[in-house]
């Protein structure tokens, strides 16, 4: 009897070592040898949202089904492509920063030094222009100057944590240091808040206002507080394992900004004159 007890373990050690070593490897092994790429998104209409059945579309969802296309080609390798709705901004802004390698984000960062120190960036996607918007009735304003004045008793309305947040905090502490400031955490919600009622004023992208006109809703845009040279990214952690292959994929063939693939994705997701707005906004 002894001796089967001794049989039987040696089979189990043999069995173990030609598994982990010399032949096929665990299931956790293999898991860890297969490359990935996780997509985090944002909700933002035409840029990356859920269709009815559930699945990712969008212009900058389409534009990294693109790149994976090209890293699966480069590394001549099948890799996942795993996407992820996260709907708070900064948690997603913060699960990029604090997290894996394979991770990659699309929430229309706009790309600043200060962000570079904790991110990596992707090449600029896109040029954008932040807005500053108020109710339609409310007077135009010609001069920041005039700030106090034409928005008298009307109350900041900031997207919080975002880099609008910053500007407009930076706007009210320059020109109209007395007005409240309230917190939003989304661009429908400020859209929706300061299209109700005369009561608010907000920065946001232009290419909201843009879509918010297109529904009909109750704003004007006061261009002489128009900030145009921002410039969107995708996001990645420090550490991350495709930035690399992100910059090559940017600069492939001219440039993807320069490709009519681009343009038509563009023009596909976010509709002919809101693209030639933003095709154009860096010229």
């Amino acid at each position: 009897m002894q001796k089967v007890y001794w049989i039987l373990a040696w089979i189990v050690i043999f069995t173990a070592y030609a598994c982990t070593d010399g032949g096929e490897r665990t299931g956790t092994e293999a898991d860890e040898e297969r490359l990935v790429i996780k997509a985090l998104y944002v909700p933002s209409q035409g840029f990356a949202e859920s269709t009815p059945d559930g699945e990712p579309t969008g212009f900058t969802v389409e534009l990294i089904r693109d790149f994976h296309q090209f890293v699966e080609a480069k590394h001549e390798r099948s890799i996942d492509l795993i996407f992820e709705e996260e709907t708070d901004w900064r948690t997603f802004y913060n699960r990029i920063k604090e997290g894996e390698g394979n991770k990659i984000g699309m929430g229309n960062v706009t790309i600043t030094e200060e962000r570079k120190k904790e991110l990596n960036f992707s090449p600029p996607y896109m040029n954008n222009v932040a807005a500053l918007i108020s109710h339609a009735d409310a007077p135009a304003l010609e001069s920041l100057e005039d700030l106090a004045q034409v928005f008298e008793g009307r109350k900041a309305l900031a997207f919080e944590g975002t880099l609008h947040e910053q500007r407009l905090r930076q706007l009210v502490e320059n020109y109209m240091p007395e007005a409240d400031i309230e917190m939003a955490h989304t661009n429908d919600e400020i859209m929706e808040r300061v299209a109700a009622a005369d009561e608010y004023f907000a920065f946001i992208d232009l290419y909201n206002f843009q879509r918010g006109m297109m529904r009909g809703l109750d704003m004007q845009h006061h261009p002489v507080a128009d900030e145009s040279e921002e410039q969107f990214g995708y996001i990645l952690p420090l550490e991350s394992k495709w930035i690399d292959d992100i910059n090559e994929w940017f600069h492939t063939d001219g440039g993807l900004i320069n490709s009519d693939r681009y343009k038509s994705l563009m023009k596909k997701h976010l509709g002919e004159e809101l693209a030639e707005i933003l095709l154009n906004s860096g010229e």
